[in-house]
């Protein structure tokens, strides 16, 4: 049954069709992944169940919305139509903003574009101490996002602070200039013109997806807006397209008030995001204004 799934699956183009095929054939069993080999064989109920998703997944829609969620980090978070899924790239960040907050006694921690809430609640799980903030506009993300953090709340983490806005607001968050110790972000960033595959043009949210004809039209207020938030050496870490490795720490330097700006790739060796921190003496450096490069 699984053999014939996964070869269903590869017709359709889909990327990892084994594995795909072990994780619906565990969800329609209820049964973990791992333990499909000691499972019993399936009913026919089973059989038209897992069949019925296949067909749904034949034609590229997204694996997580058939399962109802997404892993991330240590978390599993309700996704499906209206929000952006969390990829596992998008670890990489959270992961660093996690040790960055770790260095702080009581941090607080501003999640922007929180979409189904992957970044903020990784952070709220793993550092309990941290005051966490996620931001997100979309209504029908923010459905998904208020869900998960309930979720989150009722298995004991302690509770994110949701806030409907948009981050280009030139006031975003105004009560927490000069506060905020990590600021997190994983915006719109695909170029317009880029091609997108199939489960990511047909079922993510637009909105979630593209930044502009560059990409770079959500991060660019997102950069200015931050280094009024950031506390005086606090961290800016921002996810951006494989075509940003330049534009994006570009971006923050010619901002002038951001120092330690840095680079971070994938496990791939593709660009991933870019780091900086506030200026500790939180001036604003003496920059010529020819700081702007091509792509903005």
């Amino acid at each position: 049954m699984i053999n014939r799934v996964a070869r269903a699956l590869a017709a359709a183009g889909v990327e990892a069709p084994r594995a795909e095929a072990e994780q619906l054939a565990a969800y329609v069993l209820e049964v973990p992944r791992g333990r499909l080999a000691l499972a019993d064989g399936f009913t026919p109920a089973q059989r038209d169940r897992l069949d019925a998703l296949v067909g749904r997944r034949v034609t590229r829609e997204p694996l997580q919305h058939l399962l109802g969620s997404a892993g991330f980090r240590h978390l599993e978070l309700a996704v499906g139509p209206g929000v952006f899924v969390p990829r596992p790239e998008t670890e990489l960040l959270a992961g660093w903003g996690i040790e960055r907050a770790r260095e702080c006694a009581a941090p607080l921690v501003v999640d922007l574009c929180s979409g189904s809430g992957a970044i903020a609640l990784a952070v709220a799980q793993e550092v309990p101490a941290a005051r966490v903030v996620a931001v997100e506009r979309s209504p029908a993300a923010l459905v998904w996002l208020r869900r998960n953090a309930a979720g989150r709340v009722a298995a004991g983490d302690r509770p994110i602070e949701v806030v409907a806005a948009d981050v280009t607001d030139p006031d975003l968050l105004a009560d927490l200039a000069g506060r905020v110790d990590v600021l997190l972000c994983n915006p719109p960033y695909v170029p317009r013109s880029v091609p997108v595959p199939p489960e990511v043009a047909g079922h993510d949210p637009d909105e979630a997806v593209f930044g502009g004809a560059d990409g770079l039209d959500v991060i660019r207020p997102v950069v200015g807006r931050a280094a009024v938030l950031l506390r005086p050496g606090g961290a800016i870490g921002i996810e951006h397209d494989d075509t940003h490795a330049a534009a994006v720490p570009a971006l923050l330097r010619g901002d002038g008030r951001y120092d330690r700006v840095a680079e971070h790739r994938d496990l791939a060796g593709r660009p991933r995001f870019a780091s900086a921190s506030r200026r500790a003496d939180g001036t604003h450096a003496d920059l010529a204004p020819a700081w702007q490069t091509d792509s903005s």
